[in-house]
């Protein structure tokens, strides 16, 4: 096969490349799967005459401005120049599109799609394969988790573009507190979006973009082919028991309509493989839990999300912040259903004096008092609930939203929250549908979506829920409440140990899905699935949630000296 540049023609412009090298991939085929997922116009499209959706030639094209035609003969030969001396070509997994109307040249480049049935090679999934990205890698600082500083330019430039990216749109959203952006991609043609906030517009563009590529990879196997299908009774290899993750109720599974189905050892199932630090051997794991996209729906036994999903410049890197994720959740859950009381942080008493001043700003700014309270559960991982209250409840905006996070140092746990919520609250700011959340908070049955639960507790007679979270002593200085400092490390591998160890200290495994593709590798990034059986997992919708075969919702408030509850909180959760 040789190398050959494809040339056609779309309304308004003519297209050149991606050049197809033999054995290369980022072909033509790619192109054209990047473009279709991209392409907003596609529905519009399907109910033109058939006379206007006849496909344009590049004879045609030519024909409507002649003075191009030259343009992209000259194109086309330096093209041909360049692959055939060897030399670095501009439709090297990229495509030139030349407007026929001006004859302005872009330049757009194309990721490698591993599904491509063209050029696409991915390997078999096994053992093998789960630790190879694990090992030593520095970090940036002691005090971060991280082992690369990345910038928006150089994530944007890779990864975003209108025709070719798999981010196709990221546009800007302002508001008081913080700076946000939206990140718009579409994997496998299901269009979707992915938030950023942050201090800046730099961070916030950044923030978007990799939360759209730490969703790609969590919503299907991009990284390896997966070949395993087999009942979990037949297995010979170590595998995941789904049952030990928290499932649903009896009664859940048995009502109409009801999209799960109870776990069987005697159905097929499809799997993938993961990492058990606890065995410290690779094992098998359902691909529905490793995986929260739409999947084969008949293997489903539970609502997955993309709790425990992260992305990071190395595997242990994406490892380690998908554990700290599943530790908020897993602190915030287990405050919520178990009713923990929590005490109260003092704002101003924070070290990094962004905490006090974003409440404040907070405070004058959007109308909202910010709180905290400590969550931290028998790991020892610093963990806030946060809050913000409406000064105004009346108003008709949201009288209450919540949030949460963690992290080894106790300031970054709780700046981390609070910059969450803030950004939330910022986006979410504005007239409350008080009827809707009436019916809601008469009825849980009706809280559905990820949405529905902001909307409930944005409700001022659902603030009430929250009385044994709100009504403990006076905040305590944070010093105060954090003794124990997390050890510095110069690599972000003993960070990861540390954290392990204390989940294996305390009874609890620790499992991880290696989530990279080729996509990810472009930009030397990793992502992971972490997965830790026996915590509280995050789910939506109050029907969906997943309480049954978890004893420590009754353990672990005895073992921090609360006294057992009677019965577990049976309304449906305030996050985010």
């Amino acid at each position: 096969m040789t190398d050959t540049i494809p040339i056609h023609a779309e309304p308004g412009a003519i297209v050149i490349g991606p050049a197809a090298l033999p054995g290369e991939p980022g072909c033509p085929s790619c192109a054209t799967r990047r473009q279709a997922a991209n392409d907003t116009t596609l529905p519009d499209r399907a109910e033109l005459p058939d006379w206007a959706s006849t496909p344009v030639t590049v004879a045609d094209a030519l024909h409507a401005n002649p003075f191009v035609a030259d343009l992209v003969t000259d194109l086309v030969t330096a093209e041909r120049a360049a692959l055939t001396a060897g030399r670095p070509a501009r439709t090297d997994r990229a495509q030139l599109r030349i407007a026929l109307e001006t004859g302005e040249i872009s330049h757009h480049r194309i990721l490698p799609d591993p599904h491509c049935l063209d050029c696409g090679s991915l390997p078999a999934d096994g053992p093998q394969r789960v630790t190879a990205g694990l090992g030593p890698a520095p970090k940036t600082d002691r005090t971060g988790l991280r082992t690369r500083t990345l910038t928006a330019t150089e994530v944007e430039e890779r990864y975003s573009d209108p025709k070719s990216g798999l981010v196709a749109q990221l546009r800007v959203v302002t508001r008081p507190a913080l700076v946000g952006a939206v990140a718009s991609y579409s994997p496998a043609l299901q269009r979707d979006t992915a938030f950023g906030r942050a201090f800046s517009l730099p961070g916030a563009r950044l923030t978007a973009m990799l939360e759209a590529l730490e969703r790609l990879g969590g919503l299907a196997p991009r990284g390896a082919r997966s070949h395993v299908r087999a009942r979990y009774r037949d297995l010979d290899e170590p595998a995941l028991d789904p049952r030990d993750l928290g499932t649903h109720h009896a009664t859940d599974y048995r009502s109409p309509g009801f999209p799960f189905r109870p776990f069987s050892p005697d159905r097929e199932t499809d799997w993938v493989w993961g990492y058990s630090f606890g065995r410290g051997e690779p094992l098998l794991v359902p691909e529905t839990i490793a995986y929260y996209g739409p999947g084969r729906q008949a293997d489903r036994t539970v609502f997955e999300t993309s709790n425990g999903c992260a992305l990071g410049g190395c595997l242990s890197e994406a490892v380690l912040h998908g554990l700290l994720e599943v530790a908020e959740r897993d602190a915030f859950l287990m405050t919520w259903y178990a009713r923990l009381p929590a005490t109260e942080v003092a704002l101003d008493s924070a070290v990094d004096r962004r905490i006090p001043l974003l409440a404040e700003h907070t405070r004058d700014r959007l109308g909202y008092r910010l709180r905290a309270f400590a969550t931290t559960l028998e790991q020892g991982i610093p963990s806030f609930w946060v809050l913000a209250e409406s000064l105004a409840p009346s108003d008709g905006r949201l009288a209450a939203l919540s949030g949460a996070g963690a992290h080894p140092h106790p300031e970054h746990a709780l700046l981390r929250g609070l910059s969450e919520l803030t950004g939330l609250l910022a986006v979410l700011d504005g007239p409350h549908d008080r009827a809707a959340a009436g019916r809601l908070l008469a009825d849980p049955g009706q809280v559905r979506t990820m949405d529905d639960h902001s909307l409930l507790y944005g409700h001022p007679d659902a603030h009430e829920r929250l009385d044994f979270l709100t009504r403990g002593g006076p905040p305590r200085p944070l010093a105060d409440l954090f003794t124990d400092s997390w050890p510095e490390y110069d690599d972000i591998e003993d960070d990861l140990t540390e954290l392990v160890h204390r989940y294996l200290a305390t009874g609890l495994d620790v499992i991880f899905v290696d989530q990279t593709s080729p996509e990810h590798q472009e930009g030397g990034l990793a992502c992971a699935k972490v997965i830790v059986p026996g915590t509280v997992p995050m789910t939506f919708g109050h029907r969906f949630r997943r309480l049954e075969g978890l004893p420590r919702l009754r353990t672990v408030p005895r073992l921090l000296g609360h006294p057992a509850q009677a019965s577990l909180n049976p309304h449906p959760h305030p996050f985010p």
